[in-house]
């Protein structure tokens, strides 16, 4: 069973509550992510931004590129841990429709896992499959616009 450890990035670029979108969204380009975990300054992950809140909550709310994180992030936060399995990762990243799940450590942030890491990986195809069937479908939230 490999566990999430083994294929998570360790190296992450954060931001803070103190960063302002157009930092998160330079961030964003200059490491081609989509998303930036957000930390407090014990690097607890507190929330995270994605690239689709900066233009749901950013641009379509004609808020301009000086305004504060916590304006459009994610504080709905779903983790996982290191020694957590791909599969329990894929289910929990499937039932909640997310691609990407930050990994923490006794409440500090040490990674990040991409539903693109179980992808790439031939042993884990079949969980990366089903996880991102069910990101893919529509489900209440979506419909709605809630997501």
């Amino acid at each position: 069973m490999s566990i999430l450890r083994d294929i998570m990035t360790h190296e992450v670029e954060t931001c803070t509550l103190k960063d302002n979108v157009y930092e998160v969204a330079v961030k964003m380009r200059d490491h081609n992510v989509g998303v930036i975990p957000v930390v407090d300054e014990s690097q607890n992950c507190i929330g995270v931004i994605t690239d689709r809140d900066i233009v749901i909550r950013g641009i379509a709310e004609k808020r301009s590129g000086s305004s504060a994180v916590k304006e459009v992030m994610s504080s709905e936060l779903y983790t996982g841990s290191p020694d957590m399995s791909v599969d329990e990762a894929s289910r929990l990243m499937a039932e909640h429709q997310i691609r990407r799940l930050p990994i923490v450590e006794n409440g500090k942030l040490v990674g990040i896992v991409a539903m693109a890491d179980m992808a790439v990986r031939s042993i884990h195809e079949d969980e990366a499959g089903y996880a991102l069937s069910q990101i893919s479908e529509p489900n209440e939230r979506h419909s709605q616009g809630l997501q």
